[in-house]
């Protein structure tokens, strides 16, 4: 019987079995950034430990850096401490930090792959929820607790537990104006919020093969939404070409030699899966969430569902609170709802093929009146192409609001957030109560293309009608 990649990166890297029957697993790569990095370091100075693999480690700051003003001192006094205390760490320890200046800064999930840290075969940890995203390049990726952060810092390992891999494949041709954004909501919806627990995912069939890395990237990103630990893609063609004279790819002969090894990782033919689930590709529409979940969602031509509609209790309870705090009528569809705020960005939607996938329908458009519209690219690096490209001028022109580089409106850590109950069309991954920064703002997660519709229109939209996408 063949092997899952999964199954072949945790065997490259295990260390050891421990007494409890857990593996100590090495790791390759570790992503760090200011939130979550300050008291793992603490712990490792009361400890007396230095960091065992600095050269590992590599450190962005995102999460709490304003978009519009990132002169300093930041706004914001303790925005500006934990900048500066991750500078401090990374100077003292020898760990590379990819600092406003340096032209290479932005979301942790979105400098990975595209300095080609992120690569295929490698164990990959950060301290935050969407580390699953570098799983797109045929890696084993994982959020992790501070603690836990401090444990990699000291000694380049994990004690951790085998997870079981599900399959899910999605078969066939995606239809015009669907992309890896509503293929990702669709899976978190036809599997629920819980059902990837104890679960690695590996994303597969054709309509994935076909995707880009980008959209892989978006893909994998929301593995953990359905609370699946890690979501992954194999490593193809798509993947080398992606990763080929990226910064921090091999060059030269190495290069050869590299993709030889990572093709090697990829899920054997006859490699066996706990489980196995297969979505026809032309059931999945542009989608939108309507509720407090990501898995509370609905395609575009569907209705607010009712309590009743709910497979249990439990789900019921959920269904009547989300409807409440979101102030809908079940039944209703949520096409035509007027929006307030839209968010086109984050680590699951801010990168270069988002931005250059909705500018050419934006020209010679506007942002309807009293919709106040952001553009937020997920790095330095994107930003600067856009530029180049004529990208952000087609935003601005347009009336976005096009910003500096920066986690943004996806979570209440920096400026950006919303005013009392507005509702936001946004391309982030979570719409929990209170995540973009009022306790009573209501967020619809949708795709670049539905939130550019949303934009244009004041309300959500089909954004096949809007773009007349055929």
């Amino acid at each position: 019987m063949g092997k899952t990649l999964y199954k072949k990166v945790w065997e490259a890297h295990t260390v050891g079995i421990l007494p409890d029957g857990r593996t100590q697993l090495f790791i390759a790569t570790h992503f760090i950034h200011e939130v979550t990095s300050p008291q793992a370091f603490a712990m490792l100075r009361e400890l007396g430990l230095p960091v065992l693999h600095p050269e590992r480690t590599f450190a962005t700051v995102d999460h709490i850096i304003p978009t519009d003003n990132q002169a300093e001192p930041l706004a914001d006094p303790r925005a500006q401490t934990m900048l500066s205390a991750l500078r401090s760490n990374c100077n003292a320890n020898g760990i590379r930090l990819f600092d406003l200046p340096s032209g290479n800064q932005g979301i942790v999930h979105s400098i990975g792959p595209e300095l080609g840290i992120t690569q295929p075969g490698m164990t990959i940890v950060c301290g935050d929820s969407h580390t699953a995203t570098h799983g797109a390049v045929g890696s084993i990726a994982m959020g992790i607790g501070t603690t836990q952060v401090r444990d990699v810092l000291a000694t380049q390992t994990l004690a951790m537990s085998p997870l079981k891999v599900r399959n899910i494949r999605v078969e066939g041709t995606l239809r015009p104006g669907v992309t890896a954004k509503d293929v990702a909501l669709h899976i978190i919806g036809k599997l629920g919020a819980d059902g990837g627990l104890g679960y690695a995912y590996e994303f597969g069939g054709s309509a994935i093969e076909k995707m880009d890395m980008d959209g892989r990237l978006t893909l994998c990103n929301l593995a953990i939404e359905g609370a699946a630990r890690c979501g992954y893609i194999n490593p193809d063609e798509t993947t080398f070409a992606y990763l080929k004279n990226r910064p921090y790819a091999p060059k030269g002969a190495d290069w050869e030699a590299a993709v030889a090894r990572w093709k090697s990782f990829a899920s054997d033919a006859d490699a066996e899966y706990d489980d196995v689930v297969i979505i026809p590709a032309d059931e999945i529409e542009p989608t939108v969430t309507w509720g407090i979940s990501p898995d509370m969602n609905i395609g575009i031509s569907g209705t607010v569902p009712t309590p009743e509609q709910a497979k249990d209790e439990e789900t019921r309870k959920a269904y009547t609170t989300a409807l409440e705090y979101m102030k809908l009528t079940p039944g209703e569809p949520l096409k035509g709802l007027p929006v307030n705020v839209v968010f086109i960005g984050s680590c699951t939607n801010g990168r270069i093929t988002d931005f250059r996938t909705v500018a050419p329908l934006l020209r010679g458009k506007k942002v309807a009146a009293g919709i106040k519209a952001l553009a937020v690219p997920g790095s330095q690096m994107t930003a600067i192409q856009c530029e180049k490209e004529g990208i952000a001028d087609i935003f601005r022109e347009a009336g976005f609001e096009w910003r500096l580089a920066g986690c943004s409106m996806c979570l209440a850590m920096n400026p950006d957030k919303l005013v009392g109950d507005q509702i936001c069309a946004s391309t982030s991954n979570r719409n929990f109560k209170g995540r973009q920064g009022s306790p009573t703002g209501r967020t619809l997660l949708m795709s670049p293309l539905m939130a550019a519709a949303a934009a244009i229109t004041g309300a959500v939209a089909d954004p096949r009608e809007v773009f007349d996408i055929q």
